[in-house]
């Protein structure tokens, strides 16, 4: 360029190329762009009638100081070089490794070539690096929880026990039921828990995860309930306490678990009082064991003011709570030690497990279910597209908020706290095999196969 203008100089390419021909590999064209500022009077235009090319006032004077400061800077240019480098990306590799032959070539650390991976069989995650997460993927979804790891603490007050662990880790029973857990282990699944990588949740039952080349979805409320029960037995007689604001009658929650137990509806309120109070007494009876070997804490006076830290960082829903106390009452086998630790850590796993909140999903069509006007919800049924429709005053702003904080807290805990307690503490028995806990979902070998085929 001259002067701002795309001309063609014939001597200034020649001396040009000159140059860079004792550099480049025979046959080789230099690229360089240069733009040269002139007086315009020093400038003929009139060498072509296209006025593409043109000529110089003192030209070769001019080409020659051009063609030393060509030469000079690429006589330097291997004195010092600058590199621009990114930080390492295994989609980028994946993709720098993808040949047309299906495969690729992996180096190992001694620098030889190992046998080539058809890029059906690469696995393209790592359990350790939060890429290929769901959640990555959704804009504007970040929430608060991300940014307070320690939110769940908040909101307990942790009571350390004084007692000893030994005392109750010697117990032959509890030895038994440890042991019965290694025993059951399903080496395949305990695998895939170790390794896998956490995707994101599917619904409100299941969350997808991926192991190796393969992807699974796993039911989080039978894994975190198994999760919970093997806990109780590991911590037995050694857990930290939450403790409760304010103390809570056993004979209210026993009251309102069977008011809401659908199996109680034809017995009346006379006789269910009865019940709560029988219930209320075992476990005032048996408050000072259940005190010593699961921090379950009730004072003279029949109220529970401790709960147990059975995960670090989780808090159980709290909704549950009459349930759980209702299960401790009515189905524990008190008489035999061994029995009575089994259902005791299984109905502490079935209170803890990561259960989907009592509130329903307001994602989706699921906001129907928060209209001030109930009447309105049959309307809404009949026409399935109502959804944009709903006005947001017609909506219990309140309520709807309550369930978008449960199910946000929820999907959290199940990330940052299910996920990594499972790869380390849980030994998934074989029943998980079969029981539809672990599903597989896709084989990256196969889809490679049905689109070849495509």
């Amino acid at each position: 360029f001259i002067n701002d203008r795309l001309v063609d100089c014939t001597s200034l390419k020649r001396a040009t190329e000159f140059v860079y021909s004792a550099i480049l590999p025979q046959a080789s064209k230099p690229f360089i762009y240069m733009s040269i500022n002139l007086p315009p009077e020093h400038v003929d235009v009139n060498i072509h009638p296209t006025k593409k090319e043109v000529s110089l006032l003192n030209q070769e004077r001019i080409i020659e100081k051009i063609k030393d400061a060509i030469e000079e800077k690429l006589m330097n240019c291997n004195n010092t070089r600058i590199f621009q480098t990114q930080a390492l990306n295994s989609s980028a590799l994946t993709q720098a490794n993808t040949r047309k032959d299906k495969g690729t070539e992996v180096s190992t650390p001694t620098g030889e070539k190992s046998q080539k991976i058809p890029v059906s069989q690469m696995v393209r995650t790592d359990p350790r690096d939060p890429s290929g997460r769901l959640h990555t993927y959704w804009q504007g979804q970040t929430s608060n929880l991300e940014k307070k790891s320690g939110l769940v603490a908040v909101r307990r007050n942790i009571v350390r026990s004084r007692r000893n662990p030994k005392d109750a880790g010697d117990l032959s029973s509890r030895h038994e039921l440890v042991t019965e857990i290694d025993y059951n282990l399903h080496p395949g699944l305990f695998d895939i828990v170790k390794n896998c990588t956490y995707v994101g949740v599917a619904d409100e039952v299941f969350a997808l995860i991926q192991h190796n080349t393969l992807l699974y979805l796993v039911n989080v409320v039978n894994v975190s309930k198994e999760l919970m029960y093997q806990q109780a037995l590991c911590r037995f007689g050694n857990f930290n306490a939450i403790q409760l604001s304010e103390p809570a009658p056993l004979l209210e929650l026993l009251t309102m678990a069977l008011k809401d137990d659908e199996s109680m509806s034809d017995v009346n309120e006379k006789e269910k009082l009865e019940i709560a109070e029988v219930n209320t007494e075992i476990l005032k009876e048996n408050a000072e064991m259940i005190n010593e070997y699961f921090s379950i804490h009730i004072d003279q006076g029949g109220n529970l003011t401790r709960l147990p830290v059975v995960l670090d960082q989780y808090t159980p829903d709290m909704d549950r709570l009459p349930e759980f106390m209702l299960t401790l009452g009515n189905d524990i086998a008190w008489d035999v030690e061994k029995e009575c630790f089994r259902t005791a850590a299984a109905a502490i796993g079935n209170f803890y497990a990561l259960h989907p909140p009592i509130l329903p999903n307001p994602s989706g069509k699921g906001i129907r279910l928060y209209k001030k006007n109930k009447d309105s919800m049959e309307s809404a049924g009949q026409a399935d597209n109502d959804l944009t429709s709903t006005d947001e005053d017609d909506i219990d702003q309140e309520l709807l908020a309550e369930a978008e904080a449960a199910w946000a807290q929820r999907e959290w805990t199940i990330q940052h706290v299910l996920f990594p307690s499972m790869r380390l503490f849980l030994k998934p028995p074989k029943s998980m095999a079969t029981d539809g806990t672990f599903v597989q979902i896709a084989s990256l070998d196969k889809l490679y196969k049905i689109f070849e085929r495509c």
